[in-house]
């Protein structure tokens, strides 16, 4: 009773609906009134609520051009914040002794990496990826960087192409479910992984890693490699591009192609950044004449030339190396931080999902007992609204009455203008028209098509939940975003469209609706439908 009494929203609603029940025995033409009230008071607190959260904006995790040590700090405290409210949340939670441990040691790990994190900031060496396409020089420029008194102790080879198509190219950014891609260990700038050996995933841990990418090409670039270097600077990367093998072409067109490079990277790269460079030029004929007159022909092998690229590196190390630190570490952060809220978000979802079955349930039992059609909607719209307070709840979403109703309201439009209802009956209804003494129980159709809206809806909501906590930083508010929500609802409905789930709907229904004799009978008719079907 105590449970039921912290929830108004699902209380009150089906009140009305019982009361209303009554009033149309008394009077159907009173039916309307009770259906008016539940939207006149869902309508009520809308206007408040949507002109609150009109102005507040969602804030964006992401890497200013200029940082600080307390910019950078700041990001770290952030993702503690989220490792204490994982931990919390477990702890608070009522889980058996194995998932209590392992969540721990779950929290444990992800403390782990963020004080290796936090170490970071204090590291003094650069470290370098070489990257680019199929034999553009990636393996030769690393062993040479090696042999060079530079300001950096070495590189690393983190091809994304070696061994993989161009199209591999487009695709360098980090995936935030991968954990890998968070992490914080730092890579040993004295081992050099063989580049044609390297998997790929490890390849964009080490990209993501390094504070200085070069990207190596051999001509004006292709689109592939256009589309790989824009993530990287877009996350804030800071990347040299290497046009390497500049000696196989005629030296008037040297100047033309580096030229086209820093007009087709205006804007990401700075002209600067762009150097030209021979990491193993081609060997040259050299015919030298003897004294008896004769021509000696030799084969010599020219001498690298970095010198332009040797020039930069340690005007940058010079320059921006502590900044350029702070980038990769604050870049780290901001995947271990989504690394930790998709755990959350993982964690809360096994919450979320029992809640979900308990509310359609308590819809479809409304809807079967409800003998007036024009009320389903009013309990239906009463559960929903008290699933849109508790899945809040469970994901920090704080919503009071009025906007639970609010969000309600907008759900149950754009669920009807997606025709869900009537998708509902068309999936439901031929699985109990396949057995007549289940067709005929009055309200089965109503009720389940009720658990399946309900179901729908709180998925709808859990996704639009998680999507919103990965975009926004701790503590922070963003207005109710319609738009996504109807894109989360038509994801979802086509996820359990699927005819297995419709027949799980369908079988858990009947056992909670229809007495045990009636099941009884269904069982034995629908194992006779199935033998005929099959000798047939």
């Amino acid at each position: 009773m105590a449970s039921l009494l912290r929830r108004p929203i699902l209380v009150g609603g089906l009140g009305l609906t019982v009361g209303a029940w009554v009033f149309s025995a008394i009077d159907p033409s009173l039916t309307h009134l009770a259906d008016s009230a539940v939207w006149g008071i869902a309508a009520l607190g809308s206007g408040l609520w949507l002109l609150k959260q009109r102005g507040q904006l969602g804030l964006t995790f992401q890497a200013p051009v200029v940082l600080d040590r307390t910019a950078v700090n700041r990001a770290l405290g952030d993702v503690e914040t989220r490792i204490q409210q994982l931990e919390a949340e477990s702890q608070a939670a009522n889980l058996n002794a194995a998932t209590a441990q392992t969540m721990q040691e779950l929290v444990v790990q992800l403390r782990q990496q963020l004080a290796a994190l936090r170490q970071e900031l204090d590291r003094q060496e650069l470290r370098l990826a070489v990257t680019g396409g199929k034999a553009v020089g990636k393996t030769t420029l690393v062993e040479l960087l090696k042999t060079q008194n530079l300001p950096v102790p070495a590189a690393i080879d983190a091809s994304l192409m070696s061994g993989t198509t161009e199209s591999a190219m487009a695709e360098p950014t980090v995936e935030p479910e991968q954990p890998a891609a968070g992490s914080t260990e730092p890579t040993s700038p004295d081992l050099t992984p063989e580049p044609h050996q390297e998997p790929q995933h490890q390849a964009t841990q080490d990209i993501d890693t390094a504070d200085l990418v070069l990207f190596v090409t051999t001509g004006d670039l292709r689109d592939s490699e256009f589309r790989a270097i824009e993530p990287l600077v877009q996350r804030h990367q800071r990347v040299l591009l290497l046009f390497n093998k500049q000696d196989q072409y005629l030296p008037d067109e040297r100047p033309l192609i580096l030229q086209r490079l820093r007009e087709r990277m205006q804007g990401l790269i700075a002209a600067e950044d762009i150097v030209a460079i021979a990491a193993q030029p081609a060997p040259v004929i050299v015919r030298r004449q003897q004294f008896d007159g004769s021509v000696q022909e030799t084969l010599e092998h020219p001498e690298p030339d970095i010198g332009l690229l040797k020039a930069r590196l340690k005007d940058i190390v010079a320059q921006d190396g502590s900044q350029l630190i702070l980038n990769t570490v604050l870049r780290q952060a901001k995947v271990l931080n989504i690394v930790v809220q998709n755990e959350l978000n993982q964690f809360r979802r096994t919450r979320a999902i029992p809640i979900i079955e308990q509310y359609q349930w308590i819809a479809a039992a409304a809807a079967f007992a409800n003998p007036v059609p024009s009320l389903d909607l009013i309990a239906t719209a009463s559960v929903t609204a008290q699933l849109v307070v508790d899945l809040g709840a469970i994901y920090q979403q704080k919503f009071s009455i009025d906007q639970a109703k609010t969000v309600m309201v907008q759900l149950a439009e754009q669920m009807v203008k997606l025709g869900l209802v009537e998708m509902a009956t068309q999936a439901i209804g031929p699985l109990l028209k396949s057995h007549a003494l289940t067709y005929v129980a009055g309200g089965t159709l109503q009720g389940l098509s009720a658990a399946y809206l309900t179901h729908i809806a709180g998925l709808s909501l859990v996704e639009y939940f998680e999507e919103q906590s990965l975009q926004l930083q701790v503590q922070s508010e963003t207005p109710f975003q319609l738009d996504r929500l109807v894109q989360k609802i038509k994801a979802v409905l086509q996820d359990n469209q699927r005819s297995l789930f419709v027949q799980r709907l369908v079988k858990q229904g009947i056992r909670r609706f229809l007495p045990q004799s009636t099941q009884t009978e269904v069982a034995i008719q629908s194992e006779i439908e199935t033998k005929v079907q099959a000798s047939g």
